[in-house]
């Protein structure tokens, strides 16, 4: 049926991002293939399950059979105990609430309001991307149509109808010429005059990439970068009158009285209060950075190495069809050297759609989408994302609407009123709505970049609760951010242990290679003692499997795989619990907060009180 098909469509990987179903060094050859991708995603997607080595589906074998009965009675408890301890009387815990109605779902959001109301923030900046989105694609059309390719351009087009070298240079001036005006608009709108204080930014770091010695650039890159974030977090935002309090001593209190200090006071006051529709943009620029570092390293990386590479890199680039390339030869050949300009890296730095939160996308694949779109980018495939987009907005809202997880664990409450099974049911709930409300955003941004043409990576593969794997959840949560990571920072550590490498040393250094990315992940997302500890958890809760793997190599299991799948699903039962409490800790609890939610599982003998001792009232 129809309806079947679209269904399916709908949840495949195809529609996620194609690149789960293609070999990331293999080009498209023509719109064409991606039409066959639009048709056959399922036979894809049968080939990448093949290529990991499947033993086939199991759904109708009795194993699968108890699965099924666990899932349609163990499912619906968690959800009940979820919904009875954010019922009334059992979250008293918060101090007065409204008696619950549940003839209207929006009257629940009252209960929800007090401590969730940041999400009311994040659902106003989605609507002010969505209008200021909406109205870029429609003046980039009307702009890109005003001319028709005239006849001489035509002649020098592709008989195939792909487009010629003048023509897709002509598109990416045109493109680029609109692409940096609406992202200033757009900056400017966003963070008001702030907007001054982020150009200056980028100019010094884009000063760094240009007029500082070749062999100090990547050093001077990473400190100039990692000062700034330090510095947006300690000056809040260099607030123009705490600038010009500490720049111009004479408008100091003692000089209060002259005229000079009162008019430049309020001159820098008046500033302060036109800090646009987001005036704390200090939050947003930690993606702003990663672009800025990966500016300049992919403009390093061009001028690097011996003449062999440069030559094997024209000559790769003469072999390929650039119309068609993949996404890995995209983002390893690098961009022409004139468009490594200060106005092509403002508009990549800047580029509105995936500005506030992501995904990331290197300077070297941007300006190739800009000059040859991808084929990956189909209307039906935009539209059912966007559909996919729109059934996980409306998960999140039921769930914030019933289930109040969140505002009790942020209340600090009594832990001991509540049973070892709602307990655990508060944490693994309050994980949920963390990662619904991170990829609510991500896929959003995403969804817009597909609109205008850019296709960038999709950042979540799987579900929370669909990771058993460590190493497995941190290459497919935040997904560009950690093909950035490994790109910019792991690779050019060593690796995995370097190249070849071997024995105890090597996994030693992979190790501590993996402690100092976590480290820098956690400063990165906030300069937070509690980050530093989910950080460190994480590279510690990483050792269990590295060593599980020695033990019990999967070389070693070949004629047993029976056997050595039941042995890893005891190992994906710790991976799983040690991956909730480092993200409780980091993202939601915090440290004591944990501490109480472990003594109320496992601090008596009964595990903790009865649901007798928590009243549940309509």
């Amino acid at each position: 049926m129809l309806w079947s098909h679209y269904l399916r469509r709908l949840y495949s990987l195809d529609t996620l991002d194609t690149r789960f179903t293609a070999e990331s060094n293999r080009s498209i050859s023509s719109s064409k293939s991606a039409t066959a991708i639009d048709s056959a995603p399922h036979a894809s997607r049968r080939q990448v399950v093949d290529r990991h080595g499947s033993q086939g589906p199991r759904w109708r074998t009795p194993e699968f059979m108890l699965y099924y009965f666990v899932f349609v009675t163990v499912v619906p408890m968690m959800f009940k105990a979820a919904y009875d301890v954010s019922k009334g009387e059992s979250a008293r815990v918060l101090g007065p609430w409204p008696r619950r109605t549940d003839d209207h779902v929006c009257r629940n959001a009252l209960l929800n309001l007090t401590c969730q109301k940041h999400i009311l923030t994040t659902q106003d900046m989605l609507i002010f991307c969505r209008l200021a989105g909406s109205r870029a694609v429609r003046l980039y059309n009307s702009f890109s149509s005003t001319a028709p390719v005239d006849a001489a351009r035509k002649a020098l087009s592709s008989p195939d109808g792909r487009p010629s070298p003048a023509e897709s240079d002509a598109r990416f001036e045109k493109r680029m010429s609109f692409d940096i005006t609406f992202c200033i608009l757009f900056l400017c709108a966003l963070h008001g005059f702030s907007a001054l204080k982020i150009g200056l930014i980028l100019y010094l770091n884009f000063l760094i990439a240009k007029r500082v010695p070749h062999d100090f650039v990547p050093v001077a890159t990473w400190t100039f970068n990692i000062l700034i974030l330090f510095a947006n977090e300690y000056c809040q935002g260099y607030s123009f009158l705490r600038m010009t309090e500490l720049l111009l001593p004479w408008t100091a209190a003692r000089f209060d009285t002259a005229q000079k200090a009162g008019v430049i006071e309020s001159l820098a006051r008046w500033l302060d209060s036109y800090g646009g529709l987001d005036p704390r943009w200090e939050i947003h620029f930690n993606i702003t950075v990663l672009r800025l570092i990966g500016f300049n390293l992919d403009y390093y990386w061009s001028n690097t190495g011996t003449e062999v590479n440069l030559l094997e890199f024209e000559h790769k680039k003469k072999q390929l069809d650039p119309a068609t390339l993949s996404e890995r030869d995209r983002i390893a050949i690098p961009a022409r050297s004139q468009d490594f300009s200060f106005r092509n890296y403002i508009a990549y730095a800047l580029y509105p759609p995936l500005y506030v939160a992501g995904p990331i996308l290197t300077f070297n694949d941007y300006i190739a989408q800009l000059r040859y779109p991808s084929p990956s980018v189909t209307p039906l495939r935009t539209l059912l994302y966007g559909v996919r987009w729109l059934l996980s907005l409306l998960c999140m809202e039921l769930m914030l609407h019933y289930i109040y997880v969140v505002a009790i664990s942020k209340s600090q409450p009594a832990w001991e009123l509540y049973t070892p099974f709602q307990l655990s049911m508060l944490g693994y709930f309050n994980l949920h709505i963390i990662w619904l409300k991170l990829l609510l955003p991500w896929r959003f941004f995403r969804l817009w970049a597909l609109i205008d043409g850019i296709d960038p990576p999709e950042n979540v593969v799987r579900c929370m609760s669909d990771n058993y794997s460590t190493l497995a959840f941190w290459r497919g949560w935040h997904r560009s951010f950690n093909r950035w990571i490994i790109r910019y920072i792991y690779i050019p550590l060593g690796g995995s242990g370097g190249a070849g490498g071997r024995g105890q040393l090597s996994k030693a250094r992979t190790i501590a290679n993996y402690l100092l990315v976590f480290t820098f992940v956690a400063f990165w997302h906030d300069i937070n003692p509690r980050l530093l500890i989910w950080g460190w958890l994480i590279t510690l809760f990483i050792l269990p499997e590295v060593v599980a793997g020695l033990l019990f190599p999967r070389r070693k299991w070949t004629h047993h795989p029976e056997a050595y799948r039941i042995l890893c699903s005891f190992g994906a039962v710790g991976n799983i619990l040690m991956m909730m409490v480092a993200n409780l800790v980091g993202f939601a609890v915090g440290l004591d907060g944990l501490k109480g939610l472990v003594q109320g599982i496992v601090g008596s003998p009964s595990g903790g009180l009865t649901s007798t001792h928590v009243p549940v009232g309509g």
